[in-house]
């Protein structure tokens, strides 16, 4: 039961359930209505075999051994906890349903993200909802990355399955197991107890963010001192003990998972007391939150301190590459940064529509240019057809700087030794 989906081959039969209509039409049809590299070959190749994809959620939850639920759990907007607490409205519902429907024993596996102690709170609502039937909870944290899903599902760094120290919750681990052991090696399966299992996900997803905003805070002293972030992570990376992944500087990261999830876990470590934990973790969405800052100010700056009326390709909206989603996308913060200032925006992003763009800008309140169609064109061509100068601003450094500096751009790259122009502009923090 959720929105996204996973999908073993091995798996004798497998029903991706949702109370949606629509999103249940979609996925049986020839229009996913998520984009993922190689996803849409597995769906055709499984669906119809051992897929299926129903809105009968009581009749399939009533008649399957295990039970995956993969709600949201967003961060909550109001109440006790509000801006920080994970929301578990989805979840506490997707239980007391599976307790009203449920006329057998079931395996009950959390895929959602959710706070430490989650699978006891739902074993309660189970319990005591349900004479007669046993539950066993399961932690099986989800560590797939949007755009590499497919590669992550059927060659996984390691797949984590907590669960009871008791006989009965062993056995149900030993369940799960076997079926990812038809695909996964043994030694790639971790087992432990249910706490560590759900706390495991949210320090992974801590420890990933913290990463990127270690090497952006780099990014902005590379800047002032004429270093280069990309050699200074690739010296550092070279170092076994910390490894290159992770380590690409940027404009921030966005996403549905760290922000929240930091967020998540702070409030864990407030409602224990931790304030210095809590104040550790907060800092990572802190220096997040200054490197976008930091990056509008660098683009208005050095467009004469005002973009008012002036017009700005964004090239890419979702947080990632190979993906449409635009949750948290540090886009977001760039673009409503430039509109507050009244650029005239032309967004571009081939996995995401135009509507979404309009939803995530709340764009009533702004005038407002339709993306641009892009066309093949040559660097040289477009810095003709700008006007004077012209700038590029680089938040992914992805782009050939020294080949567009010969044409006659002023280009900044995040954490990059500073274009001439830019040294006599006033000093961006």
């Amino acid at each position: 039961m959720g929105k996204g989906v996973e999908i073993p081959l091995f798996v004798t039969e497998r029903w991706p359930l949702s109370i949606s209509p629509s999103r249940i039409t979609a996925w049986n049809s020839d229009q996913l209505p998520i984009y993922e590299p190689g996803l849409e070959d597995v769906v055709k190749q499984c669906r119809g075999k051992n897929l299926f994809f129903s809105t009968d959620v009581e009749k399939h939850v009533s008649e399957a051994d295990i039970i995956f639920v993969s709600v949201n759990t967003p961060t909550k907007t109001r109440g006790l906890g509000a801006g920080k607490a994970a929301d578990l409205t989805y979840w506490e519902s997707a239980a007391r349903m599976i307790a009203d429907v449920a006329k057998s024993d079931k395996i009950v596996v959390e895929k959602s993200t959710v706070p430490v102690k989650t699978a006891e709170a739902i074993e309660r609502i189970l319990t005591h909802n349900s004479k007669g039937i046993n539950y066993q909870i399961l932690s099986n944290p989800e560590f797939l990355a949007e755009g590499t899903a497919i590669e992550d599902l059927f060659s996984p760094d390691r797949v984590l399955i907590g669960g009871r120290e008791t006989p009965e919750g062993q056995k149900a681990i030993q369940a799960l197991k076997s079926v990812y052991a038809h695909w996964v090696p043994e030694e790639r399966i971790i087992c432990t107890n249910l706490w560590s299992a759900e706390l495991s996900k949210l320090a992974a997803n801590a420890f990933l963010a913290q990463r990127i905003s270690s090497v952006n805070a780099m990014s902005a002293l590379c800047e002032a001192t004429g270093a280069d972030v990309a050699q200074v992570a690739h010296a550092v990376g070279k170092d076994t003990r910390i490894g290159p992944k992770f380590l690409n500087a940027s404009v921030g990261f966005g996403g549905s998972c760290f922000q929240k999830d930091i967020l998540n876990l702070v409030y864990i470590c407030e409602c224990n007391g931790l304030t210095e934990v809590a104040n550790y973790w907060k800092q990572v969405i802190k220096v997040n939150d200054y490197q976008k800052n930091r990056f509008v100010n660098r683009v208005v700056s050095s467009m004469f301190n005002t973009v008012s009326g002036k017009k700005i390709a964004i090239l890419g909206f979702a947080f990632k590459k190979d993906t449409g989603d635009t949750r948290e996308t540090p886009a977001i913060d760039v673009c409503k940064g430039l509109l507050g200032d009244k650029a005239r925006l032309s967004i571009y992003d081939p996995q995401v529509t135009e509507d979404q763009i309009k939803r995530d800008l709340s764009m009533n309140k702004f005038d407002w240019d339709h993306p641009v169609h892009l066309q093949p064109a040559s660097p040289l061509s477009v810095k003709e057809l700008s006007v004077k100068p012209a700038f590029v601003f680089d938040g992914r450094n992805v782009v050939d700087v020294k080949k567009l500096r010969e044409i006659g751009f002023i280009v900044y790259s995040i954490g990059k030794p500073l274009d001439p122009w830019l040294k006599d502009m006033p000093a961006v923090a």
